[in-house]
């Protein structure tokens, strides 16, 4: 099959990265032909329009804006070069895409995608409805009514467990394009069923469709020759920046932390600057991993790393969800911290994690997502 990705294959995020590469090579390891629609609109990262301010909500979508544009420009212009240019080199060499990262919603790149069988939309956060922009009916595949490819979206994510009652009525809307409906938690589940009446299949990240990632360890030259803590956080400091500093004293090991471009806080240990593989191996050869990252709970699952997520806290918590599904997907539930505690976190780090019944789980999530996967490939219409 001739088969197009639609998913934010353009960001220099580590899990959007990674999760790109996981279903492309899914696909291809399958023997299809897997490219990405090179849709990269100035929304997600770079801000996007400024609107008239005629209500407060507008207001604060225009500050969203300017605050999306000034972090793009500060990234682009005085962020760290040499990781800018291993993200553009990992996507050339393991996504195929150009390393342009500019803003591209001319929409030439959509209608190009009538030359596919199946359009997959997803898997990440491409569902999340933003402040300053809503929906993008894109992610949606609406622009893709007439083609006659199968639509279908693979772990699809609202990066969050509830939506605004305004956000929910428009999903019936939105949903309708697809043929078939996969999403990645169970609030997700919850959202799609109650706007559309159908339940959807809950399929995992594409990260775990694969239990080998050698083709991207084996090639990463950062191999520190000392213990580390592997901290990767987003969004915020609170929790995790306390989890990490009191496991880095009880290891007596220092904490290396990967950049963040979009970070307000004083760094975390020492900040390293690696690509997505790099990345990946850093988890790999960590002696513990603190994250409150969804893809950072991934990897260290596949590893078998001793971890502890340290949940977002506040108007932030929502994030949550992501993490907590696949931690209940597996029952590790209780390595989940909502907020610090010093008692808490020496307990979960006496706490050995019974990976003989982890395995299984991780690969039945596995086995989920590659039936799904192969069910809309078998349904394609020649």
């Amino acid at each position: 099959m001739n088969v197009g990705i639609l998913t934010f294959h353009f960001s220099d995020n580590y899990g959007a990265a990674l999760q790109a590469y996981a279903l492309r090579r899914w696909l291809t390891e399958h023997g299809h032909r897997a490219h990405f629609i090179d849709y990269r609109p100035a929304h997600i990262e770079h801000g996007g329009r400024l609107s008239l301010p005629t209500s407060p909500e507008k207001l604060k979508a225009n500050l969203k804006v300017v605050y999306l544009a000034l972090s793009s420009f500060l990234h682009q212009h005085f962020g760290n070069r040499d990781q800018r240019d291993k993200f553009a080199h990992f996507r050339e060499r393991f996504l195929d895409v150009a390393s342009d990262a500019a803003p591209t919603d001319n929409g030439a790149s959509l209608a190009a995608a009538q030359a596919f069988d199946l359009i997959v939309a997803g898997s990440d956060q491409i569902w999340s409805p933003s402040q300053h922009f809503g929906f993008d009916p894109n992610y949606f595949l609406a622009f893709a009514d007439a083609f006659r490819a199968r639509k279908i979206s693979y772990a699809a994510s609202f990066g969050r467990d509830r939506v605004s009652s305004s956000e929910a009525e428009q999903l019936p809307r939105l949903l309708h394009h697809f043929d078939a409906i996969s999403v990645r938690e169970a609030s997700g589940v919850t959202l799609v069923e109650q706007a559309t009446g159908q339940r959807p299949a809950n399929v995992p990240d594409p990260t775990l469709l694969h239990d080998n990632y050698t083709e991207l360890t084996d090639r990463a030259p950062i191999a520190p020759d000392e213990p580390y803590v592997f901290c990767y956080g987003l969004r915020s400091p609170d929790n995790i920046r306390q989890t990490a500093e009191l496991v880095s004293r009880q290891l007596n090991c220092r904490i290396l932390s990967p950049h963040n471009p979009h970070r307000r806080w004083a760094e975390i240990g020492n900040t390293v600057y690696p690509d997505p593989g790099e990345w990946v191996g850093l988890v790999k050869n960590a002696r513990f991993v603190v994250t409150n990252s969804f893809h950072g709970t991934v990897f260290a699952l596949l590893f078998r790393k001793p971890f502890i997520v340290a949940g977002l806290t506040g108007d932030k918590a929502a994030a949550n969800a992501r993490a907590i599904n696949l931690l209940r997907a597996v029952r590790l539930e209780n390595r989940f911290a909502p907020s610090f505690s010093e008692h808490n976190t020496q307990a979960l780090m006496n706490s050995p994690i019974d990976w003989a019944n982890v395995d299984p789980r991780l690969g039945d999530l596995r086995q989920a997502g590659s039936d799904f996967l192969s069910a809309q490939l078998r349904a394609v219409t020649p």
